[in-house]
């Protein structure tokens, strides 16, 4: 990664009449890095990707993309960024060669060059000797790979990608996010939105938004050792059942979760909750077989800082 700053936002607001979906939020991202940026359904992640790509006008605040105000110049900006959205962005009744040409027009990409960029996208995305099969007829991971290749044609400085690999199988998965890498690598910020927590571990720094907010960031590492507050307990225990309805209504617990057969507690201090948790299971019958202390997960950090208010936003 380089130091140079490649998106800045600082203060950053957007109203929806009376509904605040994107509430006085700062980051910084730097060149070359691989941006994570989290949150569940309806927290504002959309939204904030909305203006950075100058697609919405922010309510208030400041926001810039390689030194363009995304308010001022809007359309400068996305001359100078990549754009893939999470639902399926080519068109399904054109070739992958008249996809990929079609894109070239569209972000301007000189017709000296289009040529070697066609041929570098079919290469980037494993579709060699399918140029003129139909966009429809691939499967939704060559798809994926096709669309990130008509994104960055023009060479964008950074690339926003708004849960890119929703729906893609898990090897898809993985070398969409090769792909990824080796964009970082060159050069290229990368600017992602993911529900899959493993994707998340990809990245080299995250921020964490709820409900409009800011609540953790940090790195992968960072977080899972820092961003949870309290520590965490495996408990094994069966019936499982009656074991979370006391865990939930216990005054210890502040956060508990199935994880497989076993249950994930999140407690003030885990040497003093183990013996009051482990009473109040055997008063209910619970037979328990396991009850230590591990290390937190980044899915563990997620789901405790954002799981304490069921009510959900409703734009993202």
């Amino acid at each position: 990664m380089g130091d140079e700053c490649s998106v800045e936002v600082r203060d950053l607001v957007k109203h929806f009449g009376d509904f605040c979906a994107v509430d006085q939020i700062s980051f910084q991202t730097r060149t070359g890095e691989i941006f994570g940026f989290l949150g569940p359904n309806g927290a504002g992640k959309s939204t904030t990707i909305r203006m950075l790509c100058g697609l919405l006008h922010p309510t208030s605040g400041m926001a810039s993309v390689v030194g363009i105000d995304v308010a001022k110049e809007p359309e400068r900006v996305r001359q100078n960024i990549g754009y893939m959205s999470q639902k399926f962005s080519l068109y399904n009744d054109l070739t992958v060669e008249e996809n990929i040409r079609f894109f070239g027009g569209m972000y301007q990409v000189p017709d000296s060059q289009i040529g070697e960029r066609l041929r570098w996208a079919v290469r980037m995305a494993g579709l060699d000797g399918r140029e003129q099969a139909l966009t429809s007829t691939l499967a939704v991971g060559w798809k994926q790979r096709l669309a990130l290749g008509c994104a960055v044609l023009h060479k964008p400085k950074v690339l926003f990608l708004d849960e890119p690999t929703s729906g893609v199988d898990p090897i898809s998965r993985r070398q969409f996010w090769e792909l990824i890498h080796e964009m970082a690598a060159s050069g290229v910020t990368v600017f992602v939105t993911t529900h899959y927590m493993d994707e998340a571990e990809y990245c080299n720094r995250l921020v964490l938004i709820y409900r409009g907010k800011i609540v953790a960031s940090g790195s992968p590492a960072e977080l899972k050792r820092t961003a949870m507050k309290g520590e965490l307990l495996l408990i094994e225990c069966a019936p499982l059942g009656p074991a979370l309805e006391a865990l939930e209504k216990s005054n210890v617990a502040t956060d508990v979760a199935v994880f497989g057969n076993a249950l994930h507690v999140v407690v003030p201090s885990a040497d003093e909750a183990v013996p009051q948790l482990r009473a109040e299971l055997e008063h209910r019958s619970v037979v328990v077989t396991c009850m230590e202390k591990i290390p937190a997960s980044l899915e563990d950090v997620f789901v405790s800082l954002t799981s304490h208010d069921p009510a959900q936003a409703v734009a993202q």
